[in-house]
């Protein structure tokens, strides 16, 4: 079993975890949750051996196989399958040995043990199990033979899950695995998880995922973990129970503390209360501080009536969606009216956002026409839209364009209830973590009073309470709805009719979402035809649209590749300064009196090293997502 004991935990000055313990049993499914910087991933990262404790211990097998998703992007040409299969460290080793002894012309015992052991670990099916691992993850098979430095950011950090699927673990750890899939491999992922033998740490904001694998919760919070049994749901119930008895407990000790207190200010001057003064003042000092609980969400925004309701928002008449005169969806029919709050379902490529993008008239249709309302007032979130907030301008200017007859305490009032408050509302958007730009861009969008709102993917970068209170929000919107997103828990609390976007069309989907997962397995199980071709093309033609293909794809990840790597090569020169910091930090020599100022010093210059290095990681991961988007936009 995995064990840490009173374990203390720091990054430079900031202490994450002070005398806190963890056990994790063989096959347990362990999901943390907690704040951003409460220290999740630095707990990862002391399980991997990649950070030291400060004090206490961290006992793991020695026999454990651990695995986890890298989190660097290789740049290699090796074929996509074959990095995959990389993932099984034993597997290649004993392929080596079995090449070597074939080599030398080897037979006998030694021959035979090593297929004997080939055969044991699966070595037969290995392929067809990275085959079965890239498809759940939403891979195409042509895909297999491409190389990995093809892959745009997004695509190329599923193979390193696939990657970390792969090996055979007795421990595997997760970081927001979900954030880089779509709702079919999302569904795939935690089924694939379900069954998983050995023990698993996860960290997700997605919680439907959660209450699914998760059998218990580890909440990191006031320096402490604390194990609650059960998925989130449980965790929830649990938590708001303790907190209720805490509350109850800090109220009563207050009112204790006000009558002691009132009694030792009335009678500590009278010398014939003077003894009784005393001893309360002792029973005062002897009362342990119970901390008030704290379960307020810090989101409270709602979205106001539109100003104006058409009984008919927009119409779609015969047509077909794409791009450049290629039909992605045809032959669409598609009425929708006021009120109205539509989930969009189907595979990664289908069209759904080609078609969200040609309802609010980003995109013109490829033929046929969209017949929309003189009244319509339509609130369109998507990554693109995220990439237009100004980086040099700050949270209170974007909206006071939008307004700029408003009192600014009016506008503050509004951007707090996304979290924006006090100076942050002066803060300039490039300092923004991806987070706080999404939480902008849905505030920006919410004060212009919609009746029609469009959200694509609106959950990335964004944290279990914001996804609850954008769920809240969106179930009292007296507007119309229409939404892609893979988080199935704001689907499911925000929306009440689906369709289905798939092999080429739009159809309604009668069903519930626990169907939809039955209708996504038969599909991937049929190898289902995409519109970009598939069986039946003679091969020419097929070599042609995927010549095509991989050059939209370069086409499109090449704003954004010189991005990215300038923010590797700078993380490159910063992490070895880091690493000798902490080295520093860590040893005796950095606490002898005479090392006082170079202690202030170098603690200093750690500070400001780590925060470049988080706002750098992530920098790159919003200009990772914002690649990922351009080559999905390709790829439709």
């Amino acid at each position: 079993m995995l064990r840490l004991s009173d374990i203390t935990l720091s990054r430079g000055a900031r202490v994450l975890l002070r005398g806190a313990s963890l056990t994790v049993f063989p096959g347990h499914r362990v999901g943390l949750v907690g704040a951003n910087g409460a220290g999740k991933s630095s707990l990862f990262a002391l399980v991997l051996g990649e950070l030291h404790a400060d004090a206490g211990e961290v006992e793991l097998p020695a026999r454990w196989v651990l695995s986890h998703v890298a989190q660097e992007l290789v740049d290699t040409d090796r074929a996509s399958l074959d990095f995959v299969m990389d993932g099984d460290a034993e597997l290649r080793e004993v392929e080596a040995a079995i090449r070597e002894a074939e080599a030398r012309h080897e037979e006998g015992e030694r021959a035979a043990m090593l297929h004997a052991r080939y055969d044991e670990i699966g070595g037969y099916a290995a392929r067809s199990r990275a085959q079965a691992l890239m498809s759940g993850l939403g891979f195409a098979p042509e895909a297999e033979a491409m190389p990995v430095a093809s892959f745009s950011g997004g695509w190329r950090m599923r193979l390193n899950l696939a990657r970390a699927l792969m090996c055979r673990s007795d421990l595997l750890l997760l970081d927001e695995p979900t954030n880089h899939l779509d709702l079919d491999a999302v569904m795939w992922l935690e089924d694939w998880l379900k069954a998983y033998p050995g023990a698993l740490l996860l960290i997700t904001h997605d919680r439907e995922f959660l209450d699914s694998v998760a059998g218990t919760i580890v909440h990191v919070d006031a320096q402490k973990l604390t194990t609650y049994a059960g998925n989130y749901s449980a965790f929830e119930r649990q938590r708001a129970e303790r907190l209720a008895q805490q509350q109850a407990a800090f109220e009563r000790q207050q009112r204790t503390r006000a009558h002691l207190q009132a009694f030792i200010d009335r009678f500590r001057a009278k010398a014939t209360k003077a003894r009784q003064a005393q001893s309360r003042i002792k029973a005062l000092e002897r009362l342990e501080d119970i901390a008030e609980a704290h379960i307020d969400s810090p989101f409270t925004f709602a979205f106001r009536a539109p100003p104006v309701k058409p009984k008919l928002l927009f119409r779609v008449a015969e047509a077909d969606v794409g791009y450049e005169g290629r039909a992605v969806v045809s032959g669409i029919e598609w009425s929708v009216y006021f009120g109205e709050a539509i989930g969009l379902l189907g595979p990664n490529g289908a069209g759904k956002s080609t078609l969200l993008k040609t309802i609010v008239g980003d995109l013109p249709p490829v033929a046929g026409e969209i017949i929309r309302s003189p009244d319509i007032r339509i609130g369109y979130f998507a990554q693109h839209q995220v990439e237009k907030l100004r980086l040099d301008e700050h949270a209170l200017w974007h909206l006071a364009r939008l307004a700029p007859e408003a009192r600014e305490q009016d506008l503050r009032d509004f951007l707090g209830g996304f979290d924006f408050r006090g100076d942050q509302v002066f803060q300039k958007v490039e300092s923004f973590s991806g987070g706080e730009k999404a939480r902008l861009a849905l505030a920006l969008i919410v004060w212009e009073r919609p009746n029609l709102l469009v959200l694509d993917e609106p959950t990335n970068h964004l944290d279990i309470e914001m996804r609850e209170a954008l769920a809240q929000a969106l179930q009292d919107f007296e507007g119309t709805l229409i939404v892609v997103a893979h988080d199935r828990h704001l689907l499911e609390a925000a929306t009440d009719q689906w369709w289905l976007v798939a092999d080429g069309a739009l159809s309604p989907f009668d069903g519930n979402l626990d169907d939809y997962r039955e209708w996504s397995r038969q599909y991937r199980a049929r190898g289902a035809r995409t519109p970009e071709g598939g069986r039946g093309v003679d091969r020419k033609a097929q070599k042609r649209v995927e010549a095509e293909a991989r050059q939209r794809l370069a086409d499109a990840k090449k704003p954004f590749e010189k991005k990215i790597a300038a923010i590797e090569r700078e993380l490159a020169q910063l992490q070895p300064e880091k690493e000798s910091l902490d080295a520093w930090l860590a040893s005796g020599e950095a606490y002898d009196e005479a090392m006082r100022e170079t202690l202030a010093e170098r603690s200093r210059r750690h500070g400001e090293v780590a925060a470049r290095i988080e706002r750098l990681e992530e920098d790159w991961l919003w200009a990772s997502a914002e690649m990922d988007a351009a080559v999905n936009r390709a790829r439709e």
